[in-house]
This record gives C-alpha cells, structure tokens and sequence, in this order.
C-alpha cells in the first residue's frame, strides 16, 4: 500500500514497538509493559475504580470505571473496548483517551478487561463485552432508566463493538444510542485490496491480521457476530461514527462497513485520516492525533447527550 504518511507521523513511527503477532507472548510483554502509564494523581475531576462482576461461573470478569467527579446520575455510558489484535491489551492502555472522554465529554466510561485469544477464542471476547454492558443496564453504576449508551471500540475492539450491536440488535435487549467505530476490524476474510497490499504497513500487517483471525476464531468459520462484515444486515444499528486510516490494510474493510450502514438508513458519519497508519492516536502530541481526539470528544458529546437523527 503506498501512499505518503503524515511528516510528523512518519518521524514518531520509529518510537513504536514493532508487534509481530508471530510471536505472541513478546507482544504480550511488550503490551504489559505499556499499561499503568497513566498518571492520575492530576485528575481530581474524575474517579477511576476497578470493578469485579462474577460471570457466574466462579471467574471474574474486571471492568474499569471512569467518571466525571460529581456526575449526573443520569449521565451517558460509554462502554469502551480496547484494541490488541484480539489477543493482546488492557483497559488500562486506554486510559489516557478515556479519561478525556469522561472529563470533556461528560460521559461515564466502563471499560471491560475482556478474556484474550487463543486461550479464549470467539465468543468469549464478545461474552465479556456483552456482560459489561448487562452490568450497566441492571444499575451496575446506579439508576439505569433514562440513560443513553453508547458502545466505542478500537481496532479489534471496534469489531467487538460492532458485533456487540448487532447482537443486542437482534436480542432486543437493550436500544444503544451510538456506536463509535475506530479503525475497525471487521472482515476475516482478508480479502480487500487494502489488506492484500498491507504487507508492509506500519503497526498493523496482513501476516498479523491472518494470525489475529486465527487466533479468535479457533478453528470455527466466522459468522456475523465474530466478523461483522457478513452480517447479513446493518439496518436497525444505532447512529455511527466510523473513523479509518489512509494507510491502513483495515481501512477498505471500514469503509465498506461504512457504505452497507449507509444503505441501510442507518445515521453515519464517516472520516478517513489522511496519511495516518494503524494506531496512529498513540502518538498523543502529533497534530493528526489531537485532532483525533477532539473529533471523537465532539461525536461522543453529540451522539450521548442529545438524541440522533431520527
């Protein structure tokens, strides 16, 4: 895939830990290694707590809480997925973007520590995300009525929570507001022209999309809950905000999830970063990044505290 990246993107890149899926337990190390960074000593506007929810089966299942000091009891949840290929990543990684969106978009973020591939392919993963959200619907967080939700994921993540709309979609469970969808893996079918010519991209490759895949699905063929690309519809979805990347081998897979929701009537609003990779938000001073972040401060505000389009 060739297109130029952004100048200050480029000169950041080398700061990046390579993550090759092919040897999944450096990446891991390398992953763990990057989470706690966070410094919350600076932050008496918000509460951040861990909370324990049994999943019945004796295991527990860690969700991370982020919340404006003194909110609303009324005031929107966002769940919010962290990304890692499936395999990798913590809420804690997400810190920083989730502590922006709790103090500037006045929003109560959960963040699900969801059980990771291999060891738990398809659907833990998805089971996980879909308990946290049960937990805020029941009054995890207090008074439930009258609350809007929204679901956020990236990368894998944002698969997850693409799969995890159209699931209470067809439940009937619960009406999510919103569903924010950041460079999302959506298609285990590999087959877009800009995964084909991602072999060489930066961060993100087809040789760690084909591991990823094979990771989470553990052998099954993928149905549209593990990869939301063949859901057989996306009418009925929440409101969207899709946001891909120019040099991305996920960006073809996002934009055609983007078209069939648009097709479908369903409210969509759509960005593609130009000269940006994969997890290119990372680099928080680059400008690209901090015009990310305002972007998504605006669409969260929007989408949660007002009602969408009809």
């Amino acid at each position: 895939m060739r297109h130029p990246l952004d100048p200050e993107l480029a000169r950041a890149l080398a700061d990046l830990p390579v993550q090759d899926f092919a040897d999944l337990a450096a990446c891991r190390e390398r992953s763990a290694g990057l989470a706690g960074d966070y410094d919350w000593s600076g932050r008496s506007d918000l509460t951040v707590r861990d909370v324990a929810l049994d999943r019945g089966d004796g295991s527990i299942l860690t969700v991370r809480v982020i919340a404006p000091v003194g909110a609303d009891p009324d005031a929107p949840v966002l769940l919010s997925i962290h990304g890692g290929g499936f395999c990798l990543g913590h809420p804690r990684l997400d810190d920083s973007r989730n502590a922006e969106l709790a103090a500037r978009a006045g929003v109560v973020v959960v963040s699900p520590d969801y059980r990771l591939a291999p060891e738990h392919p398809y659907p833990a993963g998805l089971d996980d995300c879909h308990a946290a959200l049960r937990w805020i619907v029941s009054g995890g967080l207090g008074r439930s009525r009258g609350r809007r939700i929204g679901v956020l994921g990236d990368s894998a993540g944002g698969g997850l929570a693409a799969a995890l709309a159209l699931r209470v979609r067809d439940e009937g469970e619960v009406e999510l507001a919103a569903q924010f969808l950041l460079e999302p893996e959506l298609d285990a079918r590999l087959e877009t022209e800009s995964m084909i010519g991602g072999t060489d991209t930066p961060v993100w490759f087809l040789s760690n999309a084909r591991r990823s895949w094979d990771f989470y699905l553990g052998g099954r063929e993928p149905d549209g809950y593990a990869s939301p690309a063949l859901a057989r519809s996306v009418a009925g979805l929440p409101r969207t905000y899709l946001a891909v990347n120019q040099v991305d081998p996920l960006r073809d897979e996002g934009l055609d999830y983007a078209a069939r929701l648009l097709r479908a009537g369903v409210p969509t609003e759509l960005h593609c970063w130009p000269g940006a990779f994969h997890g290119f938000t990372t680099i928080e001073h680059a400008r690209l990044s901090r015009d990310a972040l305002a972007e998504l401060v605006r669409v969260v505000s929007g989408y949660l505290r007002a009602p969408g389009p009809a």
